[in-house]
């Protein structure tokens, strides 16, 4: 099972990749869907009650199935604001129909949920916090840039005097239109306001033009190499990108860092200095992979279908095509 939001393609293609190895059982239950239909029901009492199950959801195929029966959860997107308050209500209304559903979800999870977690929310949670990674990466003996979260204008300026060329992301950021990275160019011109408004994430410039998507599920590692000059890679994909070796080196410091965060997957960028040196730049829990697929040919949701079966403790099945007797 997997909770994620309504025609997610990770979730629709690792579901399909799951179905077509034999009659699993792989459902969606769409955390954006809880309202407006019988998404979600939990019952404190359930053992009183023969034959009651203590929690069920609807799944995105309408069908309903009992949370206690399930083995593994893909916790992939769980806090995604109910479609049915895109339509109307005070702020109010909509608050109280997110926050609601969004914790009945949860709640009902955490307290019948006895399989594995693809990850744990609280480790999920935390390990989403860009500060707490870097320093847990950092004692892993990576390479981090050196980083100033700030809303002082004079902290900033010292700081880019110190470090040189600058960078300037956001500490989280919103949904709706990314946020890429940028240039931070003569900070003593922007106006104290500008600083003041909210805390941004301030780091100094990792010369290089290799950058690496390092794809970890459970313990297989699959890496792309994206060669670009650009900044921030996301907004141009037409650059060359193709499979990358993964040093043996660096696969133990990995495999530290998602262990210390409590992970079971992970999508981690990297940059490689010109002279090779990985520096960590950030770890998503719940990282997208599925463009890597066309632009280097690895097949990434056939992988990431075998850690999840492999995690549940099913057999893994041969894919059509393969070899062998």
């Amino acid at each position: 099972m997997t909770v994620s939001h309504r025609d997610d393609l990770h979730a629709l293609a690792v579901q399909h990749a799951v179905r077509t190895r034999g009659s699993y059982d792989f459902h969606i239950v769409e955390s954006d869907s809880i309202s407006g239909r019988e998404g979600v029901s939990w019952n404190s009492h359930s053992e009183e009650e023969e034959g009651t199950p203590a929690a069920t959801f609807l799944t995105s195929e309408n069908v309903r199935i009992a949370v206690e029966d399930a083995e593994l959860l893909w916790w992939r997107r769980p806090k995604m604001d109910q479609e049915t308050t895109a339509h109307g209500g005070t702020t109010h209304e909509r608050g109280l129909v997110n926050n609601d559903c969004r914790g009945a979800l949860g709640g009902a999870l955490a307290a019948t949920f006895r399989g594995q977690w693809i990850s744990p929310p609280q480790a999920t949670d935390r390990a989403s916090d860009k500060l707490y990674q870097l320093s847990v990466a950092r004692e892993a003996g990576f390479r981090v840039p050196r980083t100033l979260v700030s809303q002082s204008r004079e902290d900033v300026i010292a700081f880019s005097r110190r470090v040189g060329r600058t960078i300037v992301k956001p500490v989280v950021g919103a949904r709706g239109p990314a946020l890429y990275t940028r240039w931070l160019d003569a900070p003593d011109t922007i106006p104290v306001s500008s600083f003041e408004i909210c805390p941004a994430m301030y780091q100094e410039y990792v010369e290089g033009r290799r950058h690496i998507r390092l794809n970890c599920f459970g313990e297989q590692m699959y890496a792309a190499l994206i060669e670009t000059d650009a900044l921030d890679w996301r907004p141009d994909l037409n650059v060359p990108m193709s499979c990358w070796p993964i040093p043996d080196d660096l696969r133990r410091k990995v495999g530290t860092v998602l262990h210390r965060l409590g992970l079971r997957m992970g999508v981690i960028d990297l940059k490689l200095t010109p002279e090779g040196e990985p520096v960590w730049l950030e770890v998503n829990p719940q990282g997208q992979f599925l463009f890597l697929e066309p632009l280097t040919g690895e097949p990434l949701t056939e992988h990431f279908a075998d850690f999840l079966l492999s995690a549940a403790g099913t057999p893994r099945l041969r894919r059509s095509g393969e070899g062998g007797p």
